[in-house]
């Protein structure tokens, strides 16, 4: 079965998309400071995708193939994940977005924390 030419317009976009968008795009490289914080930089990244296509008969009794597609990242610092003697904590840079999931997100280390409490007072115990 020949594959159609959509197919092949849409696997060579995501996979540019792919290479843009990264798990380092969004959480990047650790950074170290000299007392020993350690700073995650986070970000959101946001992409659309859109594709399209048409199979026309030509007057020679063939056929032609006329398509396109487009995509947009865009890409918002949060703020940064910061450990400190054990702590993790979240340092904004912008303000907190009124989402649910946003929300959530940004309660993901005060979770962790009380999770790893918990598990060390399980081991003492």
């Amino acid at each position: 079965m020949d594959r159609h030419p959509i197919g092949d317009l849409t696997e060579v976009t995501l996979s540019k998309i792919k290479e843009m968008v990264d798990v380092n795009t969004i959480v990047g490289n650790p950074i170290t400071t000299p007392d020993g914080t350690t700073l995650i930089p986070v970000s959101k990244v946001t992409f659309g995708f859109g594709s399209g296509g048409s199979d026309m008969s030509l007057k020679n009794n063939g056929s032609g193939f006329g398509g396109g597609n487009g995509a947009g990242v865009k890409i918002d610092p949060v703020g940064f994940l910061t450990i400190s003697d054990g702590v993790v904590k979240m340092l904004n840079i912008t303000a907190p977005a009124n989402t649910t999931v946003d929300r959530l997100v940004e309660q993901i280390p005060d979770i962790i924390d009380k999770i790893q409490q918990m598990i060390e007072k399980y081991k003492k115990e």
